[in-house]
């Protein structure tokens, strides 16, 4: 088979990508970009090749919107880098994808690992569901939800929107400063990695 006749199959990239980097002296950085809409901006930066966003785009010409175009304002969207701090120290970088589902995203991840004491990557692997939009009260859920949940739901007036892809994707690095150690978690449900050396 030649080179040219052969079909590559590339990964799904979507327009976020979260990265989670801490180094040996615990420098800790919590990063997360995303184009918003198709080509972002349609402006590259020159010298890295970086697509720029167009988040500006949810900002509001309308006089006394709460998202009205101001100085010193920053538009209201989902990109919610995550960085969890005791005692002035870092100890958990995290960020979570997708959406709308990005707010309650965080919420969870950081109830189940830090209320509930969950390991990060079962935290993260956990099913989910996140309300959609409309007037009535809507939930899209992954195929992983459980059926008695699903049931549990629908008794409580709840249209129920199943999805055919995964709902966003999280990443973690926690830092254990007695032991002096890193653990990392990756989603499953796209692309990473969560890599030490």
């Amino acid at each position: 088979m030649s080179y040219s006749s052969r079909r590559f199959e590339l990964p799904r990239h979507r327009d976020t990508v979260y990265i989670s980097v801490i180094d040996s002296e615990r420098n800790s950085v919590s990063f997360i970009n995303s184009m918003f809409d198709c080509f972002g901006s349609g402006i590259v930066a020159p010298k890295s090749g970086v697509m720029l966003h167009n988040r500006g785009q949810s900002f509001s010409l309308k006089r006394g919107h709460p998202n009205m175009i101001a100085p010193e304002k920053r538009p209201l969207h989902t990109i919610i880098p995550g960085m969890v701090t005791r005692n002035g120290r870092s100890e958990m970088s995290f960020g979570v994808m997708g959406g709308y589902y990005q707010a309650m995203g965080h919420a969870h991840l950081m109830s189940k690992v830090l209320d509930y004491g969950m390991d990060m990557q079962d935290a993260i692997d956990l099913p989910r569901l996140v309300p959609a939009s409309g007037l009535v009260p809507k939930i899209e859920v992954e195929q992983t939800v459980p059926a008695s949940t699903i049931a549990e739901l629908q008794a409580r007036g709840f249209e129920i929107v199943p999805t055919e892809d995964p709902t966003g994707g999280a990443q973690v690095i926690r830092i254990d400063w007695e032991n002096g150690t890193l653990s990392g978690a990756s989603e499953s449900r796209k692309d990473g990695i969560a890599l030490g050396y």
